[in-house]
């Protein structure tokens, strides 16, 4: 493949950047306010309820209000808490979402209003914006170690120290489903891979693009995945979960500190969707039957497309909010490492053996074959070593709430309270058999 041609963002005049930069800014800031809304409406809906609608027409302006909120509440810092660090961790949480958006295609070349420059709509493209992207994603999760640590909190530093696992773990399944975009686009930059999800592919005698998603379901399966466990959204909300741990790593923040941790979340959402859209989904290219079309895509319509894209993703962290529980943590680290990494790793090695001479493609099933086998193995060698715990003793006011028996525990003698001996000392307890029902005669 040719190397990537750059020119047409270095020769754009610095005023054109600079608005560029500020359409995406913007873009990102309404897509974070609608997205609020929207998810609220849509959890409504499933709910069957309404969701907001008392500020602005069917509650559109609802996210201004959360806003507006926020801004006049009373802003604290505790006295626990390193002062400097605990006010510039809500910037690092929410300055590296900002900037990944600069890398993102959102249409592609147009003209330029009262103007004869034609531009693509990217703030810009490197070699490796795919790993710049990551790398930023990967950033942001400083913010949050940071707020919970300064906060002088207990609840706040695990909450930090969950997220920092979770995103680690989750980040390595991630990186590993984008190699196989990699391999097939022949490039790490943006542009080129949506530029090659165009390219026409023989499907049955028919020369059509295909999407990523579908040439590689198992890696855009996994992208799904791996993006909610990114962006701590439920049920992989561990880091923030308030049965557990308050509120998490912002427990202690408030005000418009608060109100930046809260749009980090929801500028990472849109920041991870807008890259699942552009390396899994053609782009902003137009969906199918109206890529036939010639020019339903060109100019400013592939804003439309993309954002239509945009919306069927954030609808799925909607879906699995509003419809799946939060898992126990180690359920979630053991599905990312036991499963997520190794089902990366062996479709890495199959396409591999696919793109460099199909004749390999059988030693790579076998590959796969064995590696399942020796994965099976040892998961049941792990489980013969895990043996059950002994019954032991069961009492039922041992944390001084009374409590049923589990598994197979069993209940004591009952205890029963008889009359002192009369010198004015507390009530000895009695324990006596109770009989079952064969002594009883109950059927």
């Amino acid at each position: 493949m040719s190397p990537l041609d750059l020119t047409p963002f270095f020769n754009d005049p610095w005023w054109l950047v600079l608005v560029k930069a500020l359409f995406a800014f913007v873009l990102l800031m309404v897509l974070t306010l609608f997205t609020i809304v929207y998810e609220r409406k849509v959890v409504g809906l499933m709910q069957h309820r309404k969701g907001p609608t008392m500020n602005g027409p069917f509650g559109s302006l609802q996210s201004l209000a959360d806003g507006m909120k926020l801004m006049f509440k009373e802003d604290f810092t505790p006295k626990a808490a390193e002062r400097v660090v605990f006010t510039i961790a809500p910037f690092v949480s929410a300055i590296p979402a900002v900037v990944a958006i600069s890398v993102i295609p959102i249409a592609g070349e147009v003209k330029v209003p009262f103007t004869d420059i034609t531009t693509p709509l990217q703030v810009t493209d490197i070699p490796v914006s795919v790993l710049f992207v990551v790398a930023l994603a990967s950033v942001g999760v400083y913010g949050i170690v940071l707020a919970g640590w300064s906060s002088g909190s207990t609840y706040a530093l695990l909450g930090s120290l969950r997220s920092s696992a979770q995103v680690i773990s989750y980040e390595v399944a991630m990186g590993l489903a984008l190699v196989g975009v990699f391999l097939y686009a022949g490039s790490l930059s943006t542009s080129e891979i949506v530029a090659a999800q165009d390219r026409p592919v023989n499907v049955l005698g028919h020369e059509m693009p295909i999407w990523f998603a579908l040439q590689l379901l198992p890696s855009f399966a996994i992208y799904l995945i791996s993006m909610v466990g990114e962006t701590n959204r439920a049920p992989f909300d561990l880091p923030e979960a308030e049965g557990e741990l308050v509120g998490g790593f912002h427990t202690e923040y408030s005000s418009m500190r608060f109100a930046m941790f809260f749009m980090a979340e929801y500028m990472n959402m849109i920041t991870v969707s807008a890259l699942a859209t552009t390396l899994f989904l053609g782009g902003w290219h137009a969906i199918f039957p109206f890529n036939l079309i010639p020019g339903a895509d060109a100019g400013y319509l592939g804003i439309i497309w993309f954002l239509v894209k945009m919306l069927v993703l954030l609808f799925v962290f909607v879906w699995l909010r509003g419809t799946l529980p939060r898992l126990r943590y180690d359920q979630f680290m053991r599905f990312g490492w036991k499963w997520l990494i190794p089902v990366s790793l062996v479709w890495i090695v199959l396409i591999a053996a696919l793109r460099v001479n199909r004749n390999f493609l059988l030693g790579g099933i076998g590959v796969v074959v064995v590696v399942l086998l020796a994965a099976t193995f040892f998961a049941k060698g792990d489980d013969k070593d895990q043996e059950p715990d002994e019954p032991g003793e069961f009492d039922a006011f041992a944390g001084g709430y009374p409590v049923p028996p589990q598994g197979d525990q069993v209940l004591p003698e009952l205890a029963q309270v008889v009359p002192g001996d009369g010198g004015g000392g507390p009530p000895t307890p009695r324990r006596e058999r109770v009989p079952d029902d064969s002594e009883t005669g109950r059927a």
